[in-house]
């Protein structure tokens, strides 16, 4: 059972989480809510990384997420494992399909997707292969604080949770320690870095699409190293990944908006945001013996004060997590004429619905 508010042995809990892992097969991580990229980091970390150990994980959260993670376009909405059924998904638009049939030639099953007419052909590279069905032997919680934290998708699955054993990996101060195996540093500057010690307990390879998912959560926890929890550890870590091939770019957090202002523009916008201090800023141009050639008094960009109107409206307004993502919902109508026989009130979204057929030809 859990154990609240006992002080966490990190190696110790690493230890339990590898041997648990390497005793069982299926599992899922589950995001928070409301998402950082610090967790979306280190949960499609998690999933790269169990994946090359060979075992059935699947990445879920509540609502759809938008990232350039690695990993990150496995994200789930449904509290499923892996297993035996397999899962052929590819991009659909209404009306694209015609049919899906199937035939068994000799020992070979094969699954006929047959386009509309006017209707771009399905191209193989746009073809996902997934598991469905399997049982849950662990679940994997990153940085949520309690299980509410991680919305409908555990409102809608209580007894699944329940029933089994929860890893739960964080480092929120108002962690509960519910899960069975807890792994929380509440002085860890992100959870991404407690991801990197759980993949390096495994003995996992650390890619560069590992290490560049993690230098990115580590950078945008910790607000590009600024934060006061950043330590010589967290700078090691770092430099581990850049060895492993941690390619640093541009952090684009949910619905693609800019995490930040671009480096281009940093010289200028730097000299623009920061306060004046004794009738000067920091941003003015440098003495006439250190700039051989100044820029005009009258060319300079203007000092426009940090939270005045025309700054706030250059930065677009960054919505709730709720509100920019939002699950599809399809709404199917089944027929009711025979079969054989059309039916004159067939809606035209049914009528653009793909009709599946048997080995046979006759209509399923």
């Amino acid at each position: 059972m859990p154990q609240a508010n006992q002080p966490q042995d990190v190696e110790k809990s690493i230890a339990q989480i590898k041997e648990f892992i390497s005793k069982n097969s299926s599992g899922i991580i589950v995001l928070p809510a409301k998402a950082t990229p610090d967790a979306i980091a280190a949960g499609s970390s998690l999933y790269i990384a169990l994946m090359k150990l060979g075992k059935n994980i699947s990445l879920v959260a509540s609502s759809a997420i938008q990232s350039d993670m690695f990993g990150a376009d496995k994200i789930k909405t449904d509290l499923q494992a892996g297993g035996d059924n397999l899962v052929v998904s590819f991009p659909y638009q209404e009306g694209s399909i015609d049919k899906v049939d199937y035939n068994i030639q000799g020992e070979r099953f094969n699954l006929i997707i047959v386009p509309r007419k006017g209707s771009n052909k399905l191209k193989s590279e746009d073809i996902d292969f997934s598991y469905t069905g399997g049982k849950i032997d662990f679940i994997i919680t990153v940085d949520a604080p309690n299980l509410n934290a991680l919305g409908e998708i555990y409102q809608k699955n209580q007894r699944q949770f329940e029933g089994s054993t929860i890893i739960n990996i964080d480092r929120h101060l108002i962690n509960n320690s519910y899960g069975m195996i807890n792994l929380i540093s509440k002085s860890s500057s992100s959870t991404s870095e407690l991801a990197f010690k759980v993949i390096e307990g495994l003995k996992i390879e650390m890619d560069t699409n590992i290490a560049t998912n993690l230098h990115a959560g580590i950078v945008a926890a910790t607000n590009n190293f600024t934060a006061y929890s950043v330590n010589a550890d967290t700078f090691e870590m770092i430099a581990k990944l850049l060895r492993a091939g941690a390619i640093k770019k541009p952090m684009q957090p949910l619905n693609g908006n800019q995490f930040g202002r671009q480096m281009g523009n940093s010289l200028e916008s730097f000299g623009q945001r920061l306060p004046s201090f004794g009738g000067s800023q920091f941003g003015d141009p440098m003495p006439q013996q250190f700039n051989p050639q100044p820029v005009p008094r009258q060319q300079q960009p203007q000092q426009i004060p940090f939270n005045s109107p025309q700054v706030t409206q250059q930065q677009p307004q960054m919505q709730s997590f709720e509100n920019q993502a939002k699950a599809d919902e399809n709404i199917e109508r089944s027929p009711n004429a025979p079969e054989g026989q059309v039916n004159s009130n067939e809606t035209p979204e049914n009528f653009l619905k793909p009709k599946i057929f048997s080995g046979s030809g006759g209509l399923v």
